[in-house]
């Protein structure tokens, strides 16, 4: 009997990616070029520019475009679609500079979840965090493991002032 646990993502959030158009190997690097070079030409009207950086360029390349939905309900909170879309961050600038340096590093835009009521954003590392009217939460140590957070509708964790 074939192993069935072996595919990268947990098998609903790994349907849900396919569902929305990934699959193993998707990697459109010319489209995250294109992201990245419309980043890094936007200045705030308060002169803030974007990070653009390695581990943000791959996660567009291999995510970017996707409009995920989720498959039902969350295990902690309800689930809610996202699309990866840097240039949703484009105006948040600021936003994503004052997070970063709170952070002590980088963040570029990534997309959006919930309908555009909260921002997504990669560090420097490849951590993944969301960002609402609510406060900053932390998806994951990387894409995928945000990825499965916000699929799964596992709780974020919240970051708080230290």
């Amino acid at each position: 009997m074939p192993d069935l646990n072996t595919t990268r993502f947990p098998v609903s959030v790994d349907a849900a990616l396919r569902e929305a158009g990934w699959q193993p190997g998707r990697w459109d690097i010319k489209q995250a070029e294109h992201w990245a070079d419309a980043l890094r030409a936007h200045t705030s009207p308060t002169g803030h520019r974007h990070s653009v950086f390695p581990a943000a360029v791959e996660a567009w390349a291999e995510f970017g475009g996707l409009h995920i939905t989720t498959p039902g309900p969350g295990r902690h909170i309800a689930p809610t679609p996202l699309a990866i879309d840097p240039l949703s961050g484009l105006h948040l600038t600021r936003s994503l500079g004052d997070l970063g340096r709170a952070l002590e590093t980088r963040l570029a835009p990534l997309g959006t979840e919930a309908d555009q009521q909260a921002l997504l954003a990669i560090d420097a590392e490849g951590r993944v965090y969301s960002l609402d009217h609510t406060g900053d939460w932390y998806l994951g140590p990387d894409i995928d493991h945000a990825l499965t957070a916000l699929i799964t509708g596992t709780h974020p964790v919240r970051l708080t002032n230290p």
